[in-house]
């Protein structure tokens, strides 16, 4: 599993986070747990594999965001109550 992290400017609100969560979704039909700050300016998911940054940008470019960057790296389950 890759978690992505986008950098996104111009989110203002909460429908904001929604439509950059539909294109990514869009964009990466196979991406899980997505979800998006407008307070911290970004955007995260994981998948099965790296996505394809062309792809990720475009598709956010075209709902009226910009993505400032993109990184990708092995995700780690996070295991509770296990020392």
């Amino acid at each position: 599993m890759v978690k992505t992290v986008l950098k996104i400017d111009g989110m203002m609100c909460g429908m904001c986070e929604a439509h950059v969560n539909d294109a990514i979704r869009k964009a990466v039909p196979e991406a899980k747990k997505v979800a998006s700050s407008h307070t911290k300016g970004e955007s995260s998911f994981i998948c099965e594999t790296e996505p394809d940054p062309a792809v990720l940008k475009d598709a956010i470019d075209k709902t009226g965001y910009t993505v400032l960057s993109q990184k990708s790296e092995p995700y780690k389950k996070k295991l509770f109550g296990l020392f």
